[in-house]
């Protein structure tokens, strides 16, 4: 590889020794702890209300190869009859104040959130502007995916907004009998701390120059898994992911002070995932997050500049 290339690989050593970390099986204890095995499966053993948080990004109803297996996409109703086999699961582990984030791409978006909404109460959806889509000569580029939030008890929920603020630099400054108003001077530029919004256009998906970046075909970035861990858990809550895949969820939680659980069917990716909760031990960062608050796209020379 490249010199700059950071992509995480193993040797089938290196599978082998972190594969051997895994469980298969539910044997009384589940936090912190990364299942290889199937996700309906391995959830039908995990005690009530033991959740405080579900972030599940399960196989696109497309075909697609991942490591060893193919998904074959199905007929819409069995898709429907699987979501909704997955939301009373869901909704059984889950904690009376907890939430869910359910990712899905266009195609999928109105089926999974009818199923999401028979047992839980929607608050939005979230829209992500993926950096990469695949070009289309008669049809627009699809550079987009959902991201359904929903709860438990929509009187009863966590979100912790200061948690997710975005810093946005300040092109024309407003002041106030001559000082800063909503905004802050500092040695490296003008900036506000702004409420988050449903559309969500600052994520890069990982590629090969970043640390986080793995084989994974649809790997999802640790800043998005950080926005909603951070906004809908506290510290030291219990995060699960149905659907690890390479482990961004497991490992960002880690890196937030939150415990987790991850269940995730193929073994190279359950040990590519294991690999990166290990190097979470030393590595904190989060691309894209820093000094407390979400940073704008193409900013990491300030980022690293407002740190020292």
């Amino acid at each position: 590889m490249a010199a700059r290339n950071q992509t995480i690989t193993l040797t089938e050593e290196d599978e082998k020794f972190y594969l051997s970390s895994c469980k298969t099986v539910y044997d009384g204890n589940y936090t912190d702890c990364i299942f290889n095995g199937d996700a309906y499966e391995i959830m039908e053993q995990l005690p009530d209300n033991s959740v405080d948080l579900i972030i599940a990004d399960p196989p696109y109803n497309l075909s697609k190869r991942y490591a060893e297996r193919s998904f074959h996409k199905m007929k819409r109703q069995h898709y429907k009859d699987l979501a909704e086999t997955f939301m009373k699961s869901a909704k059984r582990v889950l904690r009376p104040n907890g939430s869910i984030y359910i990712c899905c791409d266009w195609h999928d978006s109105v089926d999974v959130s009818e199923a999401l909404d028979n047992h839980f109460s929607i608050k939005t959806r979230i829209t992500w502007q993926r950096e990469k889509g695949r070009g289309c000569s008669a049809n627009w580029k699809n550079c987009m995916e959902d991201i359904w939030f929903a709860v438990s008890n929509p009187k009863d929920y966590v979100f912790n907004l200061d948690a997710v603020k975005q810093r946005r630099s300040v092109i024309a400054p407003y002041k106030a009998d001559g000082k800063p108003k909503d905004w802050v001077e500092t040695e490296i530029g003008r900036f506000r701390d702004t409420c988050p919004s449903n559309f969500w256009d600052d994520i890069s998906i990982p590629y090969w120059s970043m640390p986080e970046n793995t084989e994974h075909p649809t790997q999802k970035p640790e800043k998005l898994a950080a926005k909603l861990i951070l906004a809908s858990s506290n510290p030291g809550g219990v995060v699960l992911d149905p659907f690890l895949g390479s482990g961004t969820t497991a490992v960002t939680a880690k890196k937030l002070g939150r415990h987790f659980i991850g269940i995730e069917l193929q073994a190279r990716y359950s040990a590519i995932a294991a690999k990166r909760v290990e190097l979470a031990e030393t590595d904190k960062s989060i691309q894209g997050y820093a000094d407390g608050v979400f940073w704008e796209r193409n900013t990491a020379m300030i980022q690293s500049r407002y740190r020292k």
